[in-house]
């Protein structure tokens, strides 16, 4: 017997629930990616990207739920988590570089299982974004030229999902340049907003007297840290699909831990700008609910018609647009990496000519548009941390449990502090799963519904297709064979 036939016949026999089915060489190269298209540089500008319009609108709801200082003290503490995310994810993806992600990291450290339910949380949250930040658009668009709704997020979708189906190359290089606008707009927000910072504004919203803890700092008492831990995860949140892009980075060992911790670094700073500046120039109260936060906050010192408030809304709306534009691409490759594998639909991995996921840029597009016609943006924000929690914890437990179960597995880069720091990432990205209950049941209930149906098509038919030659698949299939043969 051949050694590829030991190989399948192993995989077709070693479980029961799941089963591993051989392919032709032709599935693998309709799937295929561009190599090379993207450095550390890249990778830390894609980094921000994904998350740089949460500097611009939706993290200043928190405010409301929680005041200043309950927003203030929930973005130390996800901050921290991200930090110790962020830490853990440069080590797996400088030893496990594939178009997975985390999935790839928990199907690796947790079998098919572990592997699909980080993948479609994964799917959740950057199906999700993209819609919740049209939403925003819209509100930023409103404010420039009076238009809104439907006709908006539906020229952004064709748009940017066209652009990607151009080519991976073309969409990184305009990705970074629209990027650069953005940073420029909250460097002159900052630049402006400075001189009229006042502590006294951080602290204008009226304490509430029915709520334990309640005072001047914490206007909702104790409770409210909690209500607004998942508006400071829009201040970082998507930094963690950093990995996606690992089959298309130059070298992947070290450019993607240098650009992920790169642009956590940057991140860290907008949101200590946004965060003292939008309130402490404006007042808490009058920005917890505001559409365009940043744009509201010029306009409350300078005046509606004023040259600061208008250059960052028109440049500040190239935040808003580089996280969509960016999260498309997230969420092309994590559809990518999981049909490759054949954990849902086969034909969305599909690539073209171009080497670009075809279909797993259009479906969740559609999507994410019918999604953003709800116009509920807050409620989509809390949808996509329900599925990111999910995903940071699975993401954080495969460290540990990669460093426990293959401690000789090469890493380029080791995370500080080992699993202690992926123990805090695990720990606090419980406490902010939990939090999404508190805020939004209808957004958990909501997720949790799109999770059972993801579930239950695995359940019923894909686990019993899976492709044993994608990336993610095959070690595991070597590794099975190595043992039935020894």
């Amino acid at each position: 017997m051949s050694q590829e036939s030991k190989l399948q016949a192993v995989s077709g026999t070693k479980s029961t629930s799941i089963e591993n089915n051989a392919v032709s060489d032709e599935y693998m190269s309709k799937r295929q990616l561009k190599k090379g298209v993207a450095g550390w540089i890249v990778l830390a500008s894609l980094g921000v990207s994904y998350v740089i319009s949460g500097d611009f609108a939706g993290w200043n709801f928190g405010l409301a739920l929680g005041g200043f200082g309950g927003m203030f003290i929930a973005t130390l503490v996800m901050g921290l988590m991200y930090i110790c995310l962020v830490l853990s994810l440069a080590e797996m993806s400088s030893s496990l570089p594939t178009a997975g992600g985390g999935y790839s990291f928990a199907r690796r450290a947790m079998g098919p299982w572990g592997g699909f339910l980080t993948g479609t949380a994964i799917l959740l949250e950057y199906a999700i974004a993209p819609a919740a930040i049209a939403v925003f658009i819209g509100s930023y668009v409103n404010e420039l030229i009076g238009i809104d709704g439907p006709i908006v997020y539906a020229a952004f979708y064709l748009t940017f999902v066209g652009l990607h189906l151009w080519g991976a190359t073309q969409a990184l290089r305009i990705m970074m340049g629209i990027t650069l606008l953005a940073v420029i707009a909250i460097g002159v927000f900052a630049f402006s907003m400075v001189p009229h910072f006042s502590v006294d504004n951080l602290f204008d919203i009226a304490a509430n007297p029915d709520v334990a803890g309640s005072s001047r700092f914490l206007p909702e008492g104790y409770m409210g840290i909690w209500a607004a831990l998942p508006f400071a995860m829009w201040l970082f949140l998507a930094v963690e699909g950093v990995p996606l892009a690992a089959e298309e980075a130059t070298n992947p060992a070290k450019d993607m831990p240098r650009g992920i911790i790169a642009s956590m670094l940057v991140l860290i700073v907008f949101a200590a700008v946004v965060l003292l500046l939008v309130p402490g120039g404006a007042g808490a109260e009058a920005m917890k609910a505001h559409g365009a936060p940043l744009v509201g906050a010029l306009q409350s010192v300078y005046g509606l018609d004023s040259f600061a408030a208008k250059f960052v809304n028109i440049v500040g709306l190239f935040g808003l647009i580089a996280s969509f534009f960016s999260i498309i691409y997230a969420y092309s490759r994590q559809v990518f990496a999981l049909s490759r594998a054949g954990y849902i639909p086969r034909f969305l991995s599909l690539s073209g000519e171009r080497k670009v996921p075809v279909w797993a840029l259009i479906v969740p597009g559609i999507l994410g548009f019918l999604l953003s016609l709800s116009g509920e943006g807050d409620l989509m924000i809390t949808m996509a941390v329900f599925g990111a929690t999910i995903s940071y914890a699975m993401m954080s437990l495969s460290h540990i449990i990669l460093r426990k179960k293959e401690p000789n597995l090469e890493r380029p880069y080791r995370t500080p502090g080992g699993i202690i720091t992926s123990g805090i990432a695990l720990v606090l990205s419980l406490v902010a799963l939990a939090s999404t209950f508190i805020v939004s049941l209808q957004a958990a209930a909501w997720s949790a519904l799109f999770y059972l149906i993801m579930v239950t098509y695995f359940v019923l038919y894909s686990r019993h297709r899976l492709v044993a030659s994608a990336p993610e698949e095959e070690f595991d299939i070597i590794s099975s064979a190595e043992s039935e043969l020894n």
